[in-house]
């Protein structure tokens, strides 16, 4: 189990939101077919069936991977969302990424607001360090290799 970290508690609070979001969301658009048939949930979000997957599959992985992989999660998910939310942006109103997610709408800031907030909880965390006192995953010169030499 990691230690408590600002990339810990990202998956956990923004795993739990996105669960939240994408179960209520199925309530209000389920279609799974072009984001031509669009929902409002709660008010400000478009949502339809492949966003709401989306962000149930992703809020999933961040509660599992809380205590194991927060670093890793906190960045991947920060720049996935990051990425969405400027798309977005860029799009029409009432275009679609890639055919399937809609843009325009409250859906851009909650990308951008989850996306830049898992950036920062990344980068305010620290690397996980291997027993050999390196960063996991360095190589280097280091460990049993320098204790051989003498």
């Amino acid at each position: 189990m990691e230690p408590l970290s600002p990339a810990r508690l990202y998956a956990t609070a923004a795993g739990a939101l996105l669960i939240l979001l994408g179960i209520v969301g199925f309530f209000y658009g389920s279609s799974f077919g072009s984001p031509g048939t669009l929902d409002h949930t709660l008010g400000a979000l478009r949502t339809n069936g492949w966003l709401n997957l989306l962000w149930v599959v992703i809020g999933a992985l961040g509660l599992l991977l809380a205590g194991t992989a927060s670093r890793a999660y906190a960045l991947t998910v920060g720049l996935l969302f990051t990425v969405l939310g400027v798309w977005g942006l860029v799009l029409d109103p009432g275009a679609s990424i890639l055919g399937l997610l809609p843009a325009a709408g409250g859906d851009e800031a909650l990308h951008l607001v989850l996306g830049i907030l898992g950036l920062l909880a990344a980068a305010g965390t620290p690397r996980a360090v291997s027993v050999g006192g390196t960063p996991a995953g360095a190589s280097g010169r280091g460990g049993l290799e320098a204790d051989a030499r003498g």
